[in-house]
């Protein structure tokens, strides 16, 4: 995979698996929420500072973002639309 393809496919996996919505990652990294969407469809060009605040927002050291699936692995999904359920 390419590196804008990693990053599209583990931010939007690491992001869904804490449940953080995209609003929710962009207001924790301090950043606009069209980028985080942008780079979760692979068309955001970004800084390391950016991976950086992202990286810290999701509790992931910056090398996550750029972790290899496993072979045959199914693609990350948004999660469900809507309000999450109460725990």
């Amino acid at each position: 995979m390419k590196g804008r393809t990693l990053l599209a496919w583990n931010l939007r996996a690491i992001r869904t698996a804490k449940s953080l919505s995209q609003e929710r990652l962009a207001a924790d990294a301090n950043v606009d929420r069209a980028w985080v969407s942008e780079l979760e469809r692979e068309q955001g060009n970004t800084s390391v500072d950016l991976l950086d605040r992202l990286a810290d927002a999701l509790g992931v050291p910056i090398a996550a973002l750029f972790a290899e699936p496993d072979a045959g692995a199914d693609k990350p999904q948004p999660l469900r639309s809507g309000r999450r359920p109460r725990s």
